[in-house]
């Protein structure tokens, strides 16, 4: 029995809408392999350190932490507290600065009263973080630079 014209347009059809389905099916697949999701990362990372002027100063602040650790000897619970508040204070930057941006996309760079509100609240959470860090830096170095400082008047 010979195929007539609307058989075959049907086979050529249910082919395309296949072979549609599965490039967009590896579209939207995950990246393919870990060095490739690790690239992307570290690009991200380094697309906010270039950009935020306040990821820059989050970064030194962070290692003059961290050398201060070094400095006055920190032990193992100390630097799991400094290396917690660093990081949270980096993280939350970085998370900042994508609420930032993806408003500014949805927003097309205009004032939008709710667009505000989200950067005042992701700019918040910062503060926030950066005022846990202090705590902590207050809490681990304080004593520190008081004994320090005593024996340098003694």
């Amino acid at each position: 029995m010979p195929m007539d014209s609307k058989d075959k347009t049907e086979k050529v059809v249910e082919k395309a809408v296949k072979v549609k389905d599965i490039k967009k099916e590896e579209n939207t697949k995950k990246n393919k392999d870990f060095i490739t999701s690790l690239e992307f990362a570290l690009k991200g990372i380094q697309t906010v350190f270039e950009e935020e002027r306040n990821m820059r100063k989050h970064v030194c602040l962070g290692g003059l932490a961290m050398l201060a650790g070094v400095v006055f000897r920190l032990n193992r619970l100390e630097w799991l507290w400094i290396f917690l508040a660093v990081f949270l204070v980096w993280i939350v930057e970085i998370i900042n600065t994508v609420f930032e941006n993806v408003v500014d996309m949805c927003t097309d760079h205009h004032f939008h009263p709710i667009g505000k509100k989200i950067k005042d609240m992701a700019a918040g959470a910062v503060l926030m973080t950066s005022l846990f860090a202090i705590i902590v830096g207050l809490i681990i170095f304080l004593p520190k630079l008081l004994e320090f400082f005593s024996l340098l008047t003694n």
